[in-house]
Order: structure tokens, then sequence, then C-alpha cells
């Protein structure tokens, strides 16, 4: 296969398999983030290949919808791209970008200079999913997956979370905005990933102000 055909061949994949997907982590979302990771990926002199089966199946088989299993993404995706031929290397290089894509598993892990370009590419691209206006509407869909509050005014934000705690937690959506979404600008990696999390940034910001204000019957 040549590159085109096997970038192809992975999209009918994840698309195949991600079919019934929550809405937060389905193929739109990594559609989403492959399109992110290309427009990342022009201004970085990375390997073009590995960014674009990073971005395409990062989200394969993520670990919280498959009872916390961190290796059966990184499985799947090793199996899948060797079936269809592509070279150890590659495979190797896209399953370490699957393996510490998360948030999660960035808390108290390497700092960016120790990653490979192409995983930060990557990576920022997801955290960009995560905010602005479609970040909103996607923590507040798993959050009403998960039958959690949207707001609890006695319930707050744990600022001081290790990996185990952040997986487990089970707080209201609005604590995953100080626990999470307000953290990630500060978190990208490229030049092109941190001017566009300034405006989502932003956006997330007046969000917050309209919602407190809404909840207080202010306005």
């Amino acid at each position: 296969m040549n590159t085109t055909e096997i970038v192809e061949s992975t999209i009918e994949f994840v698309k195949e398999t991600l079919g019934d997907a929550e809405a937060g982590h389905d193929w739109f979302h990594t559609q989403r983030v492959f399109n992110n990771a290309l427009l990342l990926a022009r201004d970085e002199e990375v390997d073009v290949l590995v960014v674009s089966l990073g971005a395409l199946l990062h989200d394969i088989a993520d670990a919280k919808f498959h009872g916390g299993d961190e290796n059966i993404g990184p499985r799947m995706a090793r199996e899948f791209l060797t079936s269809i031929g592509v070279d150890k290397k590659t495979v190797s290089e896209v399953c370490f970008i699957i393996e510490e894509i998360s948030f999660k598993n960035s808390i108290g892990r390497k700092r960016k200079g120790e990653l490979p370009l192409e995983l930060q590419v990557v990576q920022d691209a997801d955290r960009l999913d995560a905010i602005g206006a479609i970040g909103i509407a996607r923590a507040f869909h798993y959050g009403g997956h998960k039958n959690r509050k949207l707001y609890d005014p006695d319930i707050s934000p744990n600022l001081k979370m290790d990996k185990e705690t952040y997986k487990k937690s089970d707080g209201p959506t609005i604590n995953h905005f100080y626990e999470k979404l307000l953290l990630l600008k500060d978190r990208m990696n490229t030049p092109a990933g941190k001017k566009i999390a300034e405006e989502r940034h932003e956006f997330l910001l007046h969000y917050l102000e309209q919602f407190y204000s809404e909840w207080n019957g202010e306005r």
C-alpha cells in the first residue's frame, strides 16, 4: 500500500470501529482531530504519515470505555496497522502516540521537550477539540452519559489530582472546566496550537461567566 491507501484504509477501519461510540469520542471527533493535526503539521518538520495515523487511531479504544484497560487501544492499532503492511517503525511510533496522548497520562509525566514532535502535534490537535464550543458540548455530553451533575456549588474542583484520582473523578461537569479544560491552553506544544487555543480558551471563560450569571438569576 502507498501512503494514501494506508490512510484511506485506516479511515474506513476507524469509521467502522467507532460506529456506535459515545458522541464525544466517535468518528466525528476523530475526524476533527485528524484535520487539526494536518493543519498543525504544516508548520512542523514531522512525519505526516505518523501524524495522520496517530490522529486517526488515538481514540480507537479509549480506556474509559473499556474497563480502564490502557493497552487495548495500542494493541488494536498495532494489529490493524500490521495487517495492512505498515512498517514496524511507523507502527511503533503511532502506538507510542496512542499510549501517551491523553491528559491523564500527562499528569506528572514527561515534558514536551522529551516527546516526539509527531506526538506533540497530535496531542495539540486532540486538546483543541476539548476546548471552545465543541469542547463544551463534548464535556456536557460525556457528563450526561455518566449521569453527572451539571454543577453543584458545594462540590469544589479538585486541582491537585494525580492520575488515578483523575480517572476515578465523578464530579460535576463544570468542575471539569477547572480540572482540565482551562489548563489546556498553557499545555499546548506547537506555536500554531497555542494560537488557536487562545481564542477557544477565551470562549470557555465567556461561557462560564454566562453560566454563573444564569445560575444565580443575574441575567
